[in-house]
């Protein structure tokens, strides 16, 4: 077998295996209802002045910041922008990181802006991270609505949400495209629940 047609069929695995676990997501009609009653929450929270407030490491942070300009900017089709921010200002960041810690940037961000009402979706691969789990205590403390996003199992932060997605996957990069599929699906429910208003 060549080079080519042997990283060809790895790619053609990891294709697959992408796939697969969309499959699991797509085929339990759980998640399908779950993102829509989260759609109502959001909108709810949009209703009375409120926002939307997402944090993530790294792929996780990337994803974040998409889903917010979804939000703000357009997703398919024209309509108001959205309240939705994405704690990913390279300022707040190295300056919490340098005077209190690494594990302060999202909690530090969250008690700065949120509010109770507000909503908070946490972008955790592991549901491991430090400063992702003082973030979701902030949170829980203004009486905001968490909700966690997580891989391997929900780590530290399974069950600590009031609602919860832990997805398929042994990878980051999997469990992060899964994360993508849900919070996509998610802005087309909160821009139809808006609308329905």
């Amino acid at each position: 077998m060549s080079t080519t047609s042997q990283d060809a069929h790895t790619i053609q695995a990891e294709l697959s295996t992408y796939a697969t676990l969309a499959q699991a997501i797509a085929s339990d009609p759980d998640n399908a209802e779950k993102i829509a009653s989260l759609a109502r929450t959001c909108a709810d929270a949009v209703r009375s002045g409120g926002k939307l407030l997402a944090v993530g490491n790294g792929g996780s942070c990337a994803d974040a910041v998409h889903f917010c300009e979804e939000l703000t900017g357009r997703y398919r089709d024209d309509r108001p922008p959205i309240p939705a921010i994405a704690c990913a200002d390279a300022g707040h960041i190295t300056c919490v990181g340098n005077d209190y810690g690494f594990e302060h940037i999202f909690s530090r961000w969250v008690d700065g802006l949120g509010q109770e009402g507000d909503v908070l979706i946490a972008l955790s691969t592991s549901g491991n991270s430090a400063n992702i789990t003082r973030a979701v205590e902030v949170a829980t403390d203004r009486g905001m609505h968490v909700v966690t996003l997580l891989g391997k199992g929900g780590g530290a932060l399974a069950g600590r949400a009031d609602t919860q997605w832990v997805v398929p996957g042994e990878t980051s990069d999997r469990i992060q495209e899964l994360h993508m599929l849900i919070l996509h699906a998610l802005v087309g429910a909160i821009e139809r629940a808006l609308h329905a208003s």
